[in-house]
């Protein structure tokens, strides 16, 4: 059993107890009840959402923020003798996916 859910603007596949790392969510920790799911499938039966299934939510829990991977980019200009590291960590709410109701 899985859904597809929509997450601030991005789309995530989620099965109960998974835990995964979305973008920064408004909001301490503690439960949230995600409604926009556009796919839901059980045992082979899937339902399809136009563009959200009204008769699912998705139960999950803010586990807390956590830092992405750095990522490094480079400025540089030919013959100037210039160049420039940057680097930058995305930050990410962790969500464990606690339960999924089907009305």
């Amino acid at each position: 059993m899985y859904a597809i859910v929509e997450i601030a603007g991005k789309q995530y596949k989620v099965e109960k107890d998974a835990v995964i790392n979305v973008d920064r969510l408004k909001g301490s920790e503690g439960s949230i009840t995600l409604d926009k799911v556009l796919l839901f499938s059980n045992d082979g039966n899937v339902m399809v959402g136009h563009p959200y299934l009204s008769n699912v939510k998705i139960q999950a829990e803010i586990l807390g923020e956590i830092k992405g991977e750095k990522v490094r980019g480079i400025k540089f200009k030919r013959r100037k003798n210039y160049q420039r590291t940057l680097g930058h960590r995305q930050v990410y709410s962790q969500i464990k996916i606690s339960d999924v109701v089907v009305n």
